[in-house]
């Protein structure tokens, strides 16, 4: 293992050891709390632009495999742990979690006081960050990091979307059968806009009964307009993804369109804050975010508390109360994790029902966004 410099926008410099790819990144530091799955989170495209800080303290035990994928690679920046662990031992795996990161362009940073970086973060916020396996030079690091536009300023939507459409083919993962199943004939059909979804959400609505159609970010909205006139689609679903949502003005533009059609929708994550800010309430940033696997979230219609998996920066303002009534809200601060509009077949949550490896008291929302669309759909047919 060879030395890596950390510079930090507070003025922190800090040595440690790397694991993974070689060279210079700057990206925002974050953490997550998740006790299992990392390699579920590094690969979830949510996490372009960033530093995954993980508070568990080993890393790397069971290795990596192409199932336990949410994409097509991993999009993070780095990863920062206490100890990685280099010989992995699991019976599904395939590769070490040092060659995933060097085969993704990742930076892999270890041996390095995690505890203390996740309270720097908890009193000071998510804060910008350079490291390298290059420089060591505090105040060359600290000049990379200035002339290096911020996260909130870059769109790394159009790198993590699909180039293409395509029908997704898979439901969720059988644990006895070890894959994936293949999903039920579907009653409806969803078009779902790839803002850089996660393979499990696909996966949740194929098994919902739903034929998913997966679309690029920059879609035609008057062509998804005429196609449910047309009855070709039933629904859309606007998903997860990274970066500031407010960034996003040509896609709040083309949400609207679809809202004044009246098309049934449902988001998750950045597709959630979308359907407020296209509704015309922006969205504002969290002192250090959400990420991890044990966030307990009130069920305001059933009453009860899920515990949930989470990844964002951004939520929606309490004024949306205006307009759509709450459905989810999160314990540990109070936001809001789900919205259900007014006089509207739309919905969204803030968490990930979908999360992989768990846990999985949300899932039932696939379900509930189903059944939404297939009986808009045989109404329509009347």
């Amino acid at each position: 293992m060879q030395k890596v410099w950390l510079y930090l926008e507070n003025g922190l410099f800090l040595e440690a050891k790397s694991f993974g790819s070689e060279g210079t990144k700057v990206g925002e530091l974050v953490f997550n709390t998740s006790m299992s799955g990392y390699q579920e989170i590094i690969s979830d495209p949510s996490y372009a632009g960033q530093f995954i800080l993980f508070t568990m303290p080993e890393i790397g035990n069971v290795g990596v495999n192409s199932d336990d994928l949410e994409s097509s690679g991993a999009f993070a920046k780095g990863v920062v742990v206490r100890n990685y662990q280099k010989r992995y031992s699991n019976f599904r795996a395939e590769d070490s979690l040092e060659n995933f990161l060097k085969k993704y362009d990742v930076l892999g940073i270890c041996d390095i006081d995690t505890r203390f970086l996740t309270k720097v973060l908890r009193e000071e916020g998510s804060l910008m960050m350079v490291a390298s396996t290059e420089i060591s030079d505090k105040e060359e690091l600290k000049r990379v990091l200035e002339s290096s536009p911020r996260i909130e300023e870059i769109n790394y939507i159009k790198e993590v979307s699909t180039k293409e459409p395509y029908i997704h083919k898979s439901a969720t993962y059988d644990a006895k059968e070890f894959r994936y199943k293949t999903p039920p004939t579907p009653k409806a059909k969803i078009v779902a806009i790839d803002f850089g979804v996660k393979r499990n959400i696909l996966n949740y609505l194929t098994e919902a009964e739903l034929e998913v159609e997966v679309i690029p970010y920059n879609f035609d909205e008057e062509e998804l307009i005429k196609r449910y006139e047309q009855r070709e689609i039933d629904g859309v679903f606007l998903s997860n993804g990274p970066g500031d949502p407010l960034i996003l003005t040509g896609v709040h533009k083309k949400i609207q369109r679809l809202i004044d059609a009246n098309i049934p929708m449902f988001g998750i994550c950045l597709g959630h804050q979308l359907l407020s800010i296209s509704h015309g309430f922006p969205t504002y940033k969290l002192k250090f975010g959400h990420h991890g696997g044990n966030h307990p979230v009130k069920n305001e219609k059933k009453n009860r508390v899920e515990i949930t998996a989470q990844n964002h920066n951004y939520n929606v303002p309490k004024e949306i109360t205006k307009i759509a009534d709450v459905t989810h809200k999160n314990l540990f601060d109070d936001t809001i994790e789900g919205l259900k509009y007014k006089n509207s077949l739309i919905f969204s949550v803030q968490h990930h029902p979908e999360a992989s490896p768990g846990p999985h008291d949300s899932a039932y929302i696939f379900k509930d966004f189903a059944k939404m669309v297939i009986e808009n759909r045989q109404k329509r047919a009347i």
